[in-house]
């Protein structure tokens, strides 16, 4: 009996130990995520600025600002 209480502590340790390293192993993978999180949520607002977005209408589409009295104003 005491033998197997013996193997039975020795197993659950290891368990453990195997647990452990797992979850430091998935927490490191976490903190990659949130830094590339990071890093992609700066990329979108360095894209979506309205600077950029007219500068890519204007040259790459050719589209141009319409004059003040050509714009259409709806209202609700």
């Amino acid at each position: 009996m005491l033998l197997v209480s013996a193997l039975a502590v020795i197993y659950t340790k290891y368990s453990s130990r195997l647990i452990f390293i797992e979850i430091q192993k998935q927490e490191k993978a976490l903190e990659q995520y949130e830094v590339e999180w990071g890093q992609m949520q700066l990329e979108l607002t360095m894209l979506a600025e309205q600077n950029r977005v007219e500068e890519i209408a204007r040259d790459k589409l050719k589209l141009a600002m319409p004059l003040h009295e050509e714009i259409i104003y709806i209202e609700p």
